[in-house]
């Protein structure tokens, strides 16, 4: 049997949600794909689908789409996410578009400074970033780097490129890993220059964060960036990274605004709720929590993923990401759960649909459908719902 929280009563109790201390605008959304496909499907057939996903939500009007990179991993096949973006853009005329993460630990910072600023001009300015670094040993082994170096190599990649962007050569950047040394003549030629993004100072500039007390957190609080929050973490730990955020931001002297906090939740609708649970539970939805608990457990540990630290590992099965990470349901059962995690949290300014791979013409077809019903109908009544202005599209 479904049961949910009836909407006139969610609707009507929800004035202790809205904080009046608190400016609520308008939840915005956004899709990112990691992206993840099985192995045994062609790739060429996974770049048509995760493209023909894109183009649906322009057509929807999602706000946002985020592209993962990987280098190394078989289920995760986008090596360059600029390249699958520019592609989009060119198809688009309104969405923004970004990488979830820039790996920058794996490329110059100069080549990526050129590349990103040269995409922002062939988009008119609707690039967003988010700046991170791999996460997958064979990335390392690959490139020659290790593990230890990865946080050094974030924050001098992210130093390097924004001094290229708000400076004009002659310079030389030396850190422990790079060096970038411009040479500009200054004659007619025009040697030596490098081009600035079309949004000044630059994108907008967000940070992966995933872990408690997160150094990611604090690295995006001091420099004004925007936290991005995974999918694979409960409630607490989102409240933890919006605590830490805040206190870093505060420290640093700069205003932590809720509407920049972007979170990644798994969400899957369906016309009932016992239809999208035995979908998620049978479709990649589980695959995927299976596979990145794997992929967790080998490094550093499940305790990203659990609620109480102490709960024991095998505890975290797809019951418990049913319960915890997944939010599955009709647009009723969806909104209550999405309404009992803004009162965990607090507000925030863009929820991020986790979307993943299509086993076969069903499955496309539901995860579609929850994609439209997740702008066409669980938004506008979830910003109503908070005391947000409803603007879709």
């Amino acid at each position: 049997m479904d049961v949910a929280l009836p909407i006139d009563l969610a609707l009507n109790s929800l004035c202790v949600l809205a904080d009046p201390r608190i400016p609520l605008q308008n939840v915005k959304t956004g899709i990112f794909i990691m992206p993840f496909h099985s192995p045994e499907k062609p790739l060429a057939q996974c770049h048509d689908e995760d493209m023909e996903l894109a183009l649906v939500a322009e057509e929807l009007g999602y706000n946002e789409f985020w592209v993962g990179e990987h280098h190394t991993v078989a289920w995760e096949p986008i090596v360059s996410p600029e390249m699958f973006i520019a592609a989009v853009f060119r198809q688009t005329e309104r969405m923004r578009l970004g990488p979830a993460p820039i790996l920058l630990n794996l490329h110059h910072p100069a080549q990526v400074a050129n590349r990103l600023a040269f995409l922002d001009h062939f988009s008119h300015g609707r690039l967003n970033l988010a700046f991170g670094y791999g996460g997958s040993p064979a990335d390392f082994s690959m490139y020659g780097q290790e593990p230890s170096e990865m946080q050094s190599r974030l924050a001098e990649s992210m130093g390097m490129i924004l001094k290229i962007w708000d400076s004009d050569g002659p310079y030389e950047l030396v850190g422990e890993h790079w060096t970038v040394k411009l040479e500009s003549t200054g004659d007619e030629m025009g040697f030596g220059v490098v081009q600035k993004p079309y949004q000044r100072p630059h994108p907008p500039i967000a940070v992966p964060v995933t872990s408690r007390g997160s150094g990611s957190v604090k690295a995006a609080a001091r420099l004004g960036f925007q936290p991005f929050s995974h999918s694979i973490i409960p409630g607490n730990v989102l409240k933890d990274q919006w605590d830490t955020y805040e206190t870093a931001a505060t420290e640093a002297g700069l205003e932590p605004r809720r509407e920049d906090w972007k979170i990644a939740r798994t969400v899957f609708l369906a016309d009932t709720t016992r239809e999208a649970e035995e979908r998620a539970r049978r479709n990649t939805i589980a695959i995927v929590h299976e596979y990145v608990a794997k992929a967790i457990q080998r490094r550093s540990g499940l305790g990203v993923m659990k609620r109480n630290l102490s709960m024991p590992d095998s505890d975290v099965d797809v019951n418990y990401f049913m319960r915890e990470l997944v939010i599955a349901g009709d647009v009723d059962t969806v909104l209550d759960r999405l309404l009992q995690l803004w009162e965990e949290i607090g507000p925030f300014g863009t929820l991020m649909m986790m979307e993943f791979d299509w086993m076969d013409e069903d499955d496309r077809r539901a995860w579609l459908y929850s994609t439209e019903l997740f702008i066409g109908e669980l938004l506008p009544r979830l910003n109503a719902a908070v005391g947000a202005t409803v603007n879709v599209g």
